[in-house]
């Protein structure tokens, strides 16, 4: 399998706004959670479900992968990778995680990109939050990294909050640019349920941004960033030249990968299977020998052709324009296009940055119209 992510359910705590599968723990039980992983590749290995490729890309995300000791990451990597590598290999971090000593030893181990989940460089937004890192974190980490000769470093930003929280955006984007970062991840906070920020809106304790306020700080990234020379190459992700994320790249192409861990999903050949979402479940399946999938589906023509449109319009590439040369399709398309959220280039259709914006109300029309079609 040429793409692969692994997910390390472990947390110190959740944050306000988060709806992964985590496991919040005081200690992290690394030596099982590796013994498990391992099992579970060895399990899918034996029942032919992976293709016999190089790995191009191995992402340890979570979670907090850096909540795992340093030195079990080189055994982690080599159960996947051989001699050769892979042409990226990213872990996501918590900024207080990043010592100096655990920068040096992920280099070491073949680590060549680190996302670091900053979200906010202002310290009442980080207590709303729920994060465990102060204001200062962030450069401490960034410095760490660029010391031990990371090669790409990407920073995680957070927009649209609480208008009761007084927050600057444009502060937190200043601070980001002032480390240089090689990468920058910016999303809008989305209320998912049972996590205690939606409870907050339910009871009326916290307001959701405004939609206007939510499009001019998305628009205000576009504009900062591709000044500051970042390319916008897709929905919330913008790099500096050779510095996109081939793995997510992978998912937004949709290309095969695989997934191991807690509530870690796979795609390969138009089916799609996750896995159960809590630890102590993952872990008891495997020392019974048994596979820890909880469900798998396969998609229909119409799914997939839903879910490419809809990756394909997140990207800066877009989709071949044929895909909606139906005259259904070219008519919404052609509407799309006249209201500026929607351009056409050389034979592709591709979102604008206000069409980003409203992507999830135009592919429904896309496949409103496909089916009327």
């Amino acid at each position: 399998m040429r793409h692969i992510y692994i997910h390390v359910p472990f947390c110190r705590r959740r944050c306000s706004y988060c709806d992964f599968a985590i496991a919040v723990r005081r200690a992290v039980p690394a030596a099982r959670f590796l013994d498990a992983v391992v099992a579970e590749h060895r399990l899918r290995c034996d029942a032919g479900e992976w293709d016999a490729e190089p790995v191009e890309t191995l992402y340890l995300g979570g979670g907090t992968p850096s909540l795992l000791p340093p030195e079990v990451i080189p055994g982690l990597i080599s159960e996947f990778l051989g001699p050769s590598g892979a042409q990226e290999v990213a872990l996501e971090a918590n900024p207080e995680d990043v010592t100096p000593a655990a920068a040096r030893m992920w280099k070491e181990a073949g680590i060549a990109r680190v996302s670091l989940g900053i979200q906010s460089f202002q310290a009442h937004v980080l207590a709303w939050m729920h994060r465990s890192h102060g204001v200062d974190a962030g450069a401490a980490a960034v410095h760490a990294l660029r010391h031990a000769g990371m090669e790409s470093v990407s920073l995680d930003l957070i927009f649209g909050l609480p208008p009761e929280l007084c927050s600057d955006f444009v502060a937190d984007l200043d601070a980001a640019l002032a480390l240089e970062p090689d990468h920058l991840s910016v999303y809008g906070l989305t209320a998912e349920p049972r996590t205690p920020y939606a409870r907050w809106l339910e009871r009326d304790t916290v307001r959701a941004s405004s939609d206007d306020t939510y499009a001019e700080e998305f628009l205000m990234a576009h504009d900062r960033l591709g000044a500051a020379g970042y390319e916008h190459y897709e929905v919330s992700n913008y790099a500096r030249p050779g510095h996109r994320s081939r793995h997510n790249s992978a998912y937004w192409t949709g290309a095969a990968y695989a997934g191991l861990g807690p509530s870690a999903h796979r795609h390969r050949a138009g089916e799609r299977s996750w896995n159960v979402s809590a630890w102590t479940a993952y872990e008891r399946r495997l020392l019974q020998g048994l596979d820890p999938t909880a469900e798998r589906e396969v998609l229909t023509p119409a799914q997939v052709r839903l879910e490419r449109t809809y990756l394909g319009l997140r990207t800066v590439e877009g989709i071949e324009r044929v895909l909606l040369d139906e005259p259904n399709l070219a008519r919404v398309r052609r509407e799309a296009t006249t209201a500026g959220l929607l351009e056409e280039r050389d034979g592709r259709v591709m979102a604008t940055p206000a069409g980003w914006l409203k992507l999830d109300e135009i592919v429904p029309a896309l496949t409103t119209s496909a089916k009327s079609g």
